[in-house]
């Protein structure tokens, strides 16, 4: 087997100059401060490319996360519908229909879970406006005031972020 020999070639070969020429002390000043100041701008150039970087890998991140929240928004009415109609139905006393419909409510929560989203635990709570929307007060002397007291239309939370906060009305004590 051959081997192949890189040739090396003289600093003089490749118009590399070796001759040291006389500076100024204030020449050689202004050349330092020169080379101080590039390096000060390849360091600040290089941690803003880094900054750049983990903000594009972020950006990314959620756009990933966040990316079946349209989805998901448009099929809350649909399993807001199945949840009313096991209300209804529970009062007109068809137990085929009953268990058919509590059967396809839970299979659909469940997948929804399975993606992100989860229903914000209203009822008994206090109120608090990230999660809840307020939608009446109601007087109340059996709980503490500002408490949530029932829940019109259930809100959900998408990753830990509230996709549609919950529809409550909010207990206030009485004779204030």
């Amino acid at each position: 087997m051959e081997e192949k020999k890189e040739e090396v070639k003289r600093p003089e070969e490749i118009g590399i100059s070796l001759e040291v020429e006389d500076k100024t002390p204030e020449a050689v000043e202004s050349i330092q401060a020169e080379l101080a100041e590039a390096r000060d701008k390849y360091l600040r150039l290089y941690a803003e490319f880094e900054n750049y970087k983990k903000k594009v890998q972020k950006d990314r991140e959620d756009l990933i996360k966040y990316s079946n929240e349209s989805l998901l928004y448009e099929l809350l009415p649909a399993l807001d519908n199945l949840e009313m109609a096991l209300r209804h139905s529970e009062e007109a006393n068809s137990e085929s229909l009953i268990k058919g419909v509590e059967n396809t409510f839970r299979e659909f929560s469940r997948i929804l879970e399975k993606f992100g989203l989860k229903a914000i635990d209203a009822l008994g709570k206090p109120f608090d406006p990230a999660y809840h929307h307020a939608m009446s007060q109601v007087q109340r002397d059996d709980v503490e005031g500002n408490t949530v007291v029932e829940e019109f239309r259930k809100g959900y939370l998408y990753n830990e972020k509230v996709l549609r906060p919950s529809l409550v009305a909010v207990s206030k004590k009485g004779s204030d």
